[in-house]
């Protein structure tokens, strides 16, 4: 057992603040195994009338132990169980990630233990990525609870951030136990997430390796499907396919409807680890008590906030969450409309009865008549942005990605344009683009981006993706249908929208071999088109 100081439970947290991701330099020091209440701000003593704090070593899976703590709620009666929840920290992060809201949380009745992911800092065993032994802990850890806390078995609650999200929705599947979720900018496709469009996003899959380098031990296994993805092995990618497959929630749905916990999800639109649009398509595979929200933001950074014990809606409708269905309170979460949106543009919010529903009210098609013709290996100037970062600016500053659409250089960007909208365009949920593509080479990448154009011709970013082909023929023309990130966002009076396709993008990996060229057409028989899903107005 461990005793925390007030130093660095603070370190930890602006730690989270600073880099988004993970507190990477946020521990809390070893120390005797008897010591166990905590005097961290907002974190009282046992002679305080308040929950408890106390850190312990929990036995894993396979005889590793974890590092582990738990608050229990204050003046617990003996005998009485208490609704449990789990929280496994997320990549990189120590077992105190949580301390401000499992305090929130044993305040209002619950016993609360979270617990370092195996792999990381002084928690045993190797880093799994969520594979059968970090599903296997989560059960261990729920054992070890019922049988040292006040937890009741049949009010078993499990969450998380980011990894632990992950992890949270595969234990579900496994674990019946577990009667409701809440998965916060997590994912339920890793494959969809960091190999969308057969393309490997290079700044997420990198700052994972770096992240899990610092903080933890990554196993043999995990190295090499990082070397392979990152080094490009197609001779290896139905493995790495595989390999994520195992570790997604989304092919393990069959398990988790039949275990029926309620589950609610949370993702940023912007979300340059695990975008939104993998989280969408799982949710509509659930058929349990289910909830869905999108915020503006970047990985992790719709709950930031939170972490750090200030004000955040989401973290508000996770406590909401579990009150429903763990404690039974009738607090309404269950009438609202389950899908909740707040789009980039505006602040409130928007409910929808499920997401086929959003931007089911009309679909603008701009069509794609004119054949571009571009010159691959160079970035144009039209990128996704930086991990992190440009969409953490975006939810704050609301300042996304920008590029000149007049100055892109035409040879290394083709660009097609609507016409001036004379009122506004609220566009939500999945752009899709339908067009030919052309190569003079069998390999080859581009990205897509849609942008809104203001009238002096700045182009905001309002989606993207990328999309990556192998072993065509050279010269012999094929369709391609590309679904963009989803997005809400509202298109003002008097600007535009805008496609462009260019060839690199610093977010990605492409495949395009020296000299390549693709040509983008639109077949009489087969027209091109951008697709834009909108709301009423």
């Amino acid at each position: 057992m461990e005793r925390t100081t007030t130093a660095a439970a603070v370190a930890a947290l602006l730690a989270a603040a600073a880099l988004g991701l993970a507190p990477h330099q946020a521990q809390a020091a070893p120390a005797p195994a008897t010591a166990v209440t905590s005097n961290v701000p907002n974190v009282p003593n046992a002679s305080d009338a308040s929950s408890e704090l106390r850190f312990h070593d929990i036995p894993g899976s396979g005889g590793i132990t974890l590092k582990g703590n738990v608050f229990t709620p204050a003046g617990a009666v003996p005998g009485r169980t208490y609704p449990l929840i789990v929280l496994p920290t997320s990549w990189g992060l120590p077992q105190i990630e949580y301390i401000a809201q499992a305090k929130k949380l044993a305040d209002s009745g619950y016993v609360v233990l979270s617990y370092t992911s195996r792999g990381f800092w002084l928690s045993g065993g190797e880093i799994e990525v969520a594979g059968p032994p970090d599903v296997a802990d989560v059960s261990a850890v729920i054992d070890w609870a019922l049988a040292h806390t006040p937890a009741d078995a049949d009010r078993v609650g499990l969450g998380g951030v980011s990894y632990g999200a992950g992890i949270s929705l595969l234990a579900s599947a496994h674990d019946p136990r577990i009667k409701a979720v809440v998965a916060l900018s997590g994912w339920a496709d890793l494959v969809a997430s960091i190999y969308s469009g057969r393309t490997q996003h290079l700044q997420a899959a990198g700052l994972l390796g770096v992240a899990g380098d610092i903080t933890g031990r990554p196993g043999p296994e995990l190295r090499s499907i990082l070397s392979d993805f990152l080094g490009s092995r197609l001779d290896r990618e139905q493995q790495m396919i595989d390999w994520g497959k195992k570790r997604s929630a989304a092919f393990e749905v069959d398990r988790i409807n039949a275990n029926g916990p309620a589950v609610m999800m949370g993702n940023a639109w912007g979300d340059t680890i695990f975008p939104p649009n993998q989280y969408a398509d799982f949710f509509e595979k659930l058929t349990g008590p289910k909830r869905l929200e999108f915020r503006p933001g970047d990985h992790a950074t719709a709950e930031l906030t939170g972490l750090l014990g200030l004000p955040n809606d989401t973290w508000t409708s996770a406590h909401r969450w579990f009150d429903r269905y763990l404690k039974g309170e009738r607090n309404g979460v269950d009438t609202e409309p389950p899908v909740q949106l707040k789009s980039r543009s505006t602040g409130g919010y928007e409910g929808y009865p499920d997401w086929k529903s959003v931007g089911a009210a009309g679909t603008e098609r701009i069509a794609l008549s004119d054949s571009e013709h571009v010159f691959a290996n160079v970035d144009s100037g039209a990128n996704g942005g930086i991990v992190l970062l440009s969409n953490l600016l975006d939810q704050f500053l609301k300042t996304p990605p920008v590029a000149s659409i007049p100055l892109l250089p035409r040879s290394f960007a083709a660009v097609w344009q609507s016409p001036r909208y004379d009122r506004e365009r609220r566009v939500r949920g999945d752009v899709r683009l339908h067009t030919t593509v052309t190569p003079t080479k069998g390999d080859g990448t581009f990205v897509a981006y849609l942008y809104d154009v203001g009238p002096l011709g700045i182009g905001k970013l309002v989606s993207n993706a990328p999309y990556t082909f192998h072993g065509r023929t050279p010269g012999q023309s094929f369709g391609v249908d590309l679904e963009l990130f989803s997005t809400a966002y509202d298109v003002p009076a008097g600007h535009r929208l805008a496609l462009v396709v260019d060839t690199v993008d610093p977010l990605y990996i492409e495949h395009n071999p020296t000299g390549a060229q693709l040509t983008f057409s639109s077949p009489r028989t087969d027209p091109s088109y951008v697709s834009v899903p909108l709301r009423e107005q």
